[in-house]
């Protein structure tokens, strides 16, 4: 596959960078800053340029057969701000798979139905800038006909990957705490060429 990755200077970006290439995919890197990307390989292109601007993003787009977006928010709207670029340009090009990264927050709260966890007491974050910020983008995704996915993770250690760890669709696994990044990666690698959790947030959690 060629693979469109957005993120891919980031934890969990890099790492699925780097599956993707040792499995031998070819994968299309948007970055603004190459010079921070640690991976090389004949199957990697690095595109330079910005997630907010549309002519950047259909260029690195373009003959791609899957989009993985693993922006983070980092007190930024950059990950709202380029969702609606993003799948425009897929609809325009015919893509229709997408797997990003999300927050546990966005998943559906158990303890108060009809809220979302960072809204209910199931979370302890002060902030809820960065769930705030997802939720936008999900619920871009939800008004789309792409076919997607956005991987939610708790807590998020960087730490080996096992391989092992427990997914619920919606929901964050019942006394859920933590999630390696490398284990979160893997997920979300393998959900490209799946549709098993089409149009669906995902907990992931040891």
């Amino acid at each position: 596959m060629k693979i469109l990755l957005l993120g891919a200077t980031g934890r969990v970006g890099s790492r699925i960078a780097a599956q993707a290439l040792g499995d031998g995919h070819r994968v299309v890197a948007l970055v603004r800053k190459p010079a921070k990307l640690e991976l090389a390989g004949e199957n990697l292109a690095v595109v330079q340029g910005d997630v907010l601007n549309a002519e950047d993003i259909g260029k690195a787009m373009d003959g791609v057969d899957a989009v993985v977006g693993a922006l983070g928010t980092d007190g930024t709207t950059t990950l709202s701000e380029s969702m609606p670029l993003v799948t425009r340009a897929m609809s325009e090009r015919g893509i229709r798979r997408i797997v990003t990264i999300g927050t546990a927050g966005i998943l559906r709260s158990r303890t108060d139905p009809g809220l979302l966890r960072y809204e209910s007491g199931e979370s302890r974050r002060r902030s809820t800038f960065a769930a705030e910020e997802h939720r936008r983008a999900y619920e871009w995704l939800e008004r789309s006909e792409l076919d997607w996915t956005i991987v939610c993770p708790t807590f998020l250690p960087d730490g080996e990957r096992i391989g092992t760890y427990r997914v619920e669709r919606d929901y964050l696994p019942e006394g859920g705490a933590s999630i390696s990044v490398a284990d979160t990666a893997d997920f979300a690698y393998r959900q490209i060429d799946s549709l098993e959790y089409t149009r669906s947030r995902v907990g992931i959690a040891y």
